[in-house]
């Protein structure tokens, strides 16, 4: 009977992890390429050995996919899927070798389904090879318990190295790591052993050239991972932090992995490395959760907990044991949705189809999206610009993007808050890519204007007046109804030492009233809302459904929005509403997008984003 319910569970594993292993081959094919996978294959190009915002081993990793197999997503993140599909065998390993063969299957489906770790690889990220690390630490510990030795203290060392070389995260996994040692009696012993500390001794190698660079730059790195980013002060969006958890492991794989840590934390009758997985993964789990009321809530931080589930994962099989068959069953069902639902986001994104489902909702990946519509832009652009021009782009994220598209690790980028924000302030400096926008030669200025806040995209553009100029009428990039908006602006050469002195002239602003986004109207709609273009304005504002012009609006009612754009120079304040009666009765009942033409008196045309509305009757 045992040896049956062995063979079935390592069946299963086998059969998802194949599964697993092609779907993900698959996404990744055809997923564009993330905005920090673009710059950590900058960062391969100009190979060091550490870098502004994390030590070198990520960068490193997207240099040998491409140096292998070509300028291609796929081929960047091979090393990472390779790492993603690894990771779960040691996760079987450790379960087998503590709590028998039929628990460490059960545990590598565990890690296989749940979603956090079931996507692992499909992003060249460094919280890839930084698991990796976590688990090659945990198996090594926990064999270092059982029996002190060579081989084991190697093991130890080479995952604090790749933890090292991986992210300034994983200090806190070596600081969780210690205190459970510090709890249990025979950690305390292990702690005193010379083997062990030889193995410590070459994790903190690993870190020293992350501390050199450091050194060299004035704490930049440091200060942004430790200080910068993060409020150090509370904040309730750490409840947000909470709640989201149950999602990203599933709840009852979430409510059993708690469990294991709770229970780890009074059982003095489990076994050692029982207690001793329950407690590193329990302590790494709760000094994080306690930590996001207190960190920083705008990047994406719901995966810091990763390495502690890692852990959990390993001792749960035992405590599930104990569940009623109904329970277990119920688990692995969620568990099984929950991986189809996260492989399901990504599989969306990669779909033109399937994201424009998202087009307006808060969900939709923009980062992820629009970069070899824009590359091809951007080609015909260069086209027909004179040989010599340089591309300036507005932030990293276009940098870096386009860099990847065509094949240039050297595009110039404008100061933005973004790169501060996202620790690439100071690397972009160093390569010597950060400028003012001054050039002897003409450029193509590409920009999202999505990259700040909407309420802060006039003072941007003017921002921009101030070290380019005049911007002359942009050709727009828009792609999913203008979720994902660019503007190529062409240049002329501005030499160093020349300050512009002519006129503000921006991209165009607008905003429509009414109808509200996702309103549903019937055979006519009444459209109002403002319009305006800084240093010429504009000379109409044409209405677009579903893409295609069908009237213009009266243009050059009163509309006072100077009351929050102060600063605005269009010369047409405050005559710079509109409104207009449209007639939907030859359209079929169901979605259709309104959007906006706006046509300068500069001979500018630009494309405002489009909003959904669904036509009743």
């Amino acid at each position: 009977m045992v040896v049956e319910a062995q063979t079935r569970w390592q069946k299963w594993f086998l059969v998802l992890w194949a599964t697993a292993a092609a779907l993900k081959l698959l996404i990744a094919s055809q997923l564009p390429l993330f905005v920090d996978e673009a710059f950590y294959w900058q960062e391969g190009q100009h190979l060091a050995p550490a870098y502004s915002d994390l030590p070198g081993l990520t960068a490193w990793l997207t240099r040998l996919g491409v140096e292998l197999g070509g300028q291609h997503v796929l081929a960047l993140r091979l090393p990472f899927l390779a790492i993603g599909a690894i990771i779960p065998w040691f996760v079987v390993r450790m379960a087998a070798r503590w709590f028998g063969p039929t628990a460490g299957w059960q545990a590598g489906i565990l890690c296989l389904l749940m979603p956090l770790s079931g996507t692992l690889g499909l992003l060249a990220v460094p919280d890839v090879p930084m698991a990796l690390a976590a688990v090659l630490c945990l198996h090594a510990v926990a064999r270092l318990l059982r029996q002190v030795n060579a081989s084991n203290a190697v093991e130890l060392a080479l995952g604090l190295a790749i933890g090292a070389l991986s992210h300034y995260r994983f200090l806190g996994v070596i600081g969780m790591g210690l205190i459970a040692l510090l709890l249990l009696p025979q950690g305390r012993r292990l702690l005193r052993d010379s083997r062990v500390w030889m193995a410590l001794s070459v994790g903190f190698v690993a870190w020293l050239p992350l501390l050199a660079w450091n050194a060299d730059n004035h704490d930049a790195g440091l200060r942004f991972q430790l200080l910068d980013r993060h409020p150090w002060s509370f904040h309730h969006e750490g409840v947000f932090f909470l709640l989201i958890q149950p999602l990203i492991v599933t709840p009852l794989l979430c409510g059993l992995l708690w469990l294991v840590a709770w229970r780890g934390s009074k059982r003095t009758d489990w076994n050692l490395q029982q207690r001793y997985f329950a407690l590193t993964g329990g302590i790494s789990t709760a000094m994080i959760f306690a930590l996001g009321f207190f960190t920083d809530v705008e990047r994406i931080s719901f995966h810091w907990p990763l390495p502690g589930y890692l852990a959990l994962l390993v001792a749960a099989p035992a405590l599930l044991l104990g569940w009623s068959r109904r329970w277990r069953r119920l688990l692995w069902l969620s568990l099984l949705l929950g991986w189809v639902v996260a492989l399901g986001y990504y599989a969306m994104a990669s779909s033109p189809q399937w994201r424009q489902v998202l087009a307006d909702n808060k969900f939709y990946p923009r980062n992820f999206i629009g970069w070899e519509p824009l590359a091809e832009a951007v080609r015909d652009e260069l086209a027909q610009m004179p040989a010599g021009t340089r591309i300036l782009a507005g932030s990293f994220k276009v940098g870096s993007e386009l860099g990847f598209q065509l094949g240039d690790d050297s595009i110039a980028v404008l100061p933005h808050a973004l790169n501060d924000r996202h620790g690439r302030t100071a690397q972009l400096a160093l390569w010597k890519l950060i400028g003012d926008g001054r050039s002897d030669v003409p450029q193509l200025l590409v920009i999202n204007p999505a990259d700040q806040r909407f309420r802060d995209l006039l003072a941007r553009y003017q921002q921009l007046c101030q070290w380019v100029g005049p911007l002359p009428g942009p050709r727009t990039v828009s792609i999913d109804h203008g979720r994902q908006r660019f503007l190529l602006m062409r240049l002329p050469p501005r030499p160093a030492g020349v300050v512009p002195d002519e006129a503000c002239v921006t991209p165009a602003l607008a905003w429509i009233d009414s109808p509200l986004p996702r309103a549903t109207v019937g055979d006519q709609a009444q459209v109002r809302g403002w319009a305006f273009k800084d240093g010429v304005g504009l000379r109409s504002v044409e209405l677009l459904l579903d893409g295609k012009p069908v009237m213009l609006a009266d243009y050059g009612r009163t509309s006072e929005v100077r009351g929050v754009w102060a600063g605005s120079s269009d010369p047409q304040h405050p005559q710079v509403g509109f409104d207009a009666r449209l007639d939907l009765s030859a359209l079929p009942p169901g979605t259709h997008w309104l959007g906006l033409r706006l046509h300068g008196n500069d001979g500018s045309v630009e494309d405002w984003s489009e909003q959904r509305l669904h036509i009743s009757r």
